[in-house]
């Protein structure tokens, strides 16, 4: 889950603060996005003799993954390879830590008032900067896992396109539960009685201090927040063109949630990647060790269908 530090108002100011090389064919540039409680670092990669052109935002998923894709448990940088494959495809993008996460950590804060829509609010304030921009002809948001959430939600009424890579189908209480489904039945059904409130945004007291870091008082609003989107509900609000990845071979979201999102905008164009897992590495085997191994090994390529697929998307 993703109890990363937040808050709601923002302040849109683009600073960009120092450039350098990436690849002959590639710039990239530190951004900073002014918030009350501190500076959100991103970084914006340009392809070389970019005058004028597509961008596209994108947006990290749950839990502490910085702008790049990496997480605690190592290195993967899926989301950086991206960028850098848009940007060889002549598209440029922008990619941020959330406040909480990596450089943007000092402009985290208090847990108990963390709430979703900060998060979307972010969102919404690089994209605004964007626009700005005159460099920029159209904009595209890009939203990996619980950022295709946050995307989808950011870009109604503000983007040119949305792309929804390993995006969940469901809202969040709806996914805990299957992830809880096999605690003992007692257990379980105490669980599920305190996601049922959260979801009718009601707080509980929680007594068993065995549920207690789940479920304590300082997270609470946060996943009342959360539960009330269902991304299914959101990407049905868009009337902008969409697209929505998902590879085969992802242990983290499923085919099933890429075809509960197609069903709710049939508009939306559907890439299916074979043996894509949800670090967009193409992994053929099915063990599941060998799959999370490669979360780990950031020299492995990403799909190069993924790729091409998002990039035809955005310039078309």
């Amino acid at each position: 889950m993703n109890f990363a530090k937040r808050i709601g108002s923002v302040i849109f100011l683009f600073v960009a603060l120092t450039s350098c090389h990436v690849k002959k064919d590639q710039v990239e540039t530190k951004v900073t996005l002014d918030t009350p409680t501190g500076k959100i670092y991103g970084t914006l990669l340009i392809p070389a003799g970019f005058e004028q052109g597509p961008v596209a935002l994108i947006i990290a998923g749950s839990g502490p993954t910085d702008r790049d894709g990496n997480t605690m448990l190592g290195k993967n940088e899926s989301l950086k390879k991206l960028a850098q494959g848009l940007a060889a495809n002549h598209i440029a993008t922008l990619r941020y830590d959330k406040r909480g996460i990596g450089e943007s950590k000092a402009a985290g804060m208090d847990e108990s008032k963390m709430r979703f829509d900060d998060l979307v609010n972010d969102a919404k304030g690089w994209i605004e900067t964007l626009k700005k921009d005159k460099r920029f002809t159209k904009i595209t948001v890009a939203g990996h896992s619980e950022g295709s959430l946050i995307g989808m939600i950011a870009a109604n009424g503000m983007a040119d396109k949305f792309v929804s890579i390993a995006g969940a189908g469901e809202s969040a209480d709806k996914i805990l539960k299957t992830q809880l489904t096999r605690l003992p039945d007692s257990l379980r059904n105490v669980v599920f009685q305190i996601l049922d409130s959260l979801k009718a945004g009601k707080l509980v007291n929680v007594t068993d201090m065995t549920l207690y870091s789940l479920f304590r008082p300082s997270v609470m609003p946060y996943m009342i927040s959360w539960f009330k989107y269902d991304p299914q509900e959101e990407i049905k609000k868009l009337s902008i063109p969409c697209l929505i990845a998902q590879g085969t071979n992802d242990i983290q979201v499923t085919v099933a949630d890429e075809q509960k999102l197609a069903s709710a905008n049939p508009k939306a164009e559907v890439l299916l990647i074979d043996n894509m897992n949800h670090v967009f590495r193409i992994v053929e085997s099915k063990d599941r060790q060998a799959n999370i191994a490669v979360y780990t090994k950031p020299e492995l390529p990403i799909s190069e269908v993924l790729v091409k697929g998002v990039s035809d998307f955005i310039v078309k």
